[in-house]
């Protein structure tokens, strides 16, 4: 090429001949000739087509090179593997040949993925209330002490960019509906299309094309914000590319350093007032103005949250002999009554809900463990009143009544070297299934006090307290010795007035 910019800057501007430029550089003049009339500012070589064994080959082997390009990485063939396969075929040329047309295809491939596939997109507009998006991330918090992950949702208005970040311990149906709750109730108003990936508490089974199994529950979620769910291609992130990139911007405002609070709802309302104040401080870009100018202008388009989405799990499970269900490793106790039936769990993020023939029967806080060990057991003492009616011996020993008040736990101390003290203390402690716990627990107090720690004095206090009756009666201060204002006259007449009245006589 050197050679060429040579000639060419001695003919056309030094103006020597042909003949002169020949002899200076031992080429012939018809070469000369012709590079100079080919107004070439490069030599071109063409490369002589010389057929090769693996031509008849080379439609099937780039088709098993297309089905490969499809297949993970892992499961991938070797060009040592693709040149022992067409052995089988007949074909007897080199390994080497066989690996140059390996390579010249899945570079050909990679360029044309990035110039037409992955690596070029188109920029997408959205209008005010037009959709959302949404994703999960993994993050880790100190929480209570202890390094903790988390799964992390993100919701993001595609138009203003307003976001919002909630943090829980597991990524099931619960969490989702109540990300969505906090998520619409934070952005105040819900946008009519909502755009997924193909995650697995939304999507059962993905089908060719845009079809999609959704899942029954997340459809009723859908339907009761009234916004359409559209689902992501697999595998092409970039189709909800903006939660993407929340997802990698609130990284690093967010989780680093590693956030360090006490509890979870803890983190989530500190979480909560961060994605406020971001909304002030972050420039829209597209728009003139903070995302919060631009989200206050769309919040007239999005459609008001009238109603919260009841988003719970439904699971059917059967009550054990020793009055408990069984979820996720842990024991939660039910009322005596349902012991060996079917009841109906209703899991929150939070809380268990049990409800059995229509009726709400008991609630307990929700208990969310990592470990894979025997799990914990939630007892309520008032669900196993009814067995030790039957029982009473059961209220030594018994687990639930470990967790009594301490008022109950003095007086069953007081009573139990009595005879009869366990039948005593049974009947008692279903006074709180008839008023109020905390009038029994201060009837029981001062029954305690008086050292009258009997059933008939504890509901004589209870009846009193409960009527009103004991604050109304005035304290009575009475003299040690009683002394008659007045004292009484001896009078006998008036016995005689009765002997003679009428003139009559009465027997003797």
């Amino acid at each position: 090429m050197a050679l060429l910019s040579v000639i060419r800057r001695w003919h056309f501007r030094q103006h020597l001949s042909i003949r002169a430029i020949a002899r200076r550089t031992g080429l012939s003049r018809n070469t000369i000739r012709k590079y100079l009339r080919s107004e070439a500012v490069e030599p071109v070589f063409r490369t002589p087509d010389r057929p090769s064994k693996l031509d008849p080959f080379a439609e099937r082997l780039a088709a098993w090179l297309r089905t490969d390009a499809r297949r993970p990485r892992k499961q991938k063939r070797t060009a040592r593997q693709f040149h022992a396969e067409l052995g089988g075929l007949g074909y007897d040329g080199s390994y080497r040949r066989v690996a140059a047309f390996v390579h010249a295809w899945r570079d050909d491939w990679q360029r044309l993925q990035q110039t037409a596939g992955r690596g070029v997109f188109v920029p997408l507009a959205f209008g005010p209330g037009e959709a959302f998006q949404f994703d999960w991330s993994e993050e880790h918090a100190v929480i209570g002490g202890e390094r903790t992950k988390l799964q992390v949702a993100h919701l993001k208005l595609c138009h203003s960019r307003a976001f919002l970040v909630r943090a829980y311990l597991l990524q099931t149906h619960e969490m989702l509906f109540d990300a969505h709750n906090h998520g619409f109730r934070a952005l105040d108003g819900v946008p009519q299309r909502g755009i997924y990936d193909n995650m697995r508490t939304a999507v059962d089974r993905i089908g060719p094309s845009r079809e999609r199994q959704v899942n029954a529950r997340f459809l009723a979620m859908a339907s009761h914000y009234l916004f359409e769910p559209e689902f992501c291609n697999p595998a092409s992130g970039w189709e909800k590319g903006q939660v993407e990139k929340n997802v990698q911007d609130t990284r690093h405002r967010l989780w680093q350093p590693m956030p360090q609070v006490a509890s979870l709802e803890a983190l989530n309302t500190w979480l909560e007032q961060r994605c406020f104040a971001l909304w002030e401080e972050i420039p829209h870009g597209a728009e003139p103005g903070s995302v919060a100018a631009v989200w206050r202008q769309e919040a007239d388009c999005l459609m008001p949250v009238r109603r919260v989405f009841d988003g719970f799990v439904d699971e059917t499970k059967r009550v054990s002999p020793t009055c408990l269900v069984h979820f996720d490793r842990n024991r939660y106790s039910v009322p005596a009554s349902f012991a060996n039936r079917p009841v109906s769990l209703r899991v929150y993020p939070e809380r268990i809900v049990i409800v059995a023939e229509g009726a709400v029967l008991c609630e307990h806080q929700r208990i969310i463990e990592r470990s894979h060990g025997q799990g914990r057991t939630v007892y309520d003492w008032r669900h196993y009143l009814a067995v030790v009616q039957r029982k009473p011996g059961a209220l030594r020993n018994g687990a639930p009544f470990a967790e009594l008040p301490e008022a109950f736990r003095q007086l069953q101390r007081q009573l139990h070297g009595r005879s009869g003290g366990d039948r005593e203390m049974v009947e008692i402690l279903p006074l709180v299934l008839q008023h109020d716990e905390q009038a029994v627990l201060v009837a029981v107090e001062l029954a305690l006090q008086a050292g009258v720690s009997t059933k008939t004095h504890i509901l004589n206090l209870l009846h009193r307290l409960t009527d009103g009756t004991a604050s109304q009666v005035p304290p009575i201060e009475a003299p040690q010795a009683l002394m008659l204002a007045q004292e009484p006259k001896a009078n006998v007449a008036r016995y005689d007035s009765l002997r003679l009245r009428n003139g009559g006589r009465h027997a003797s």
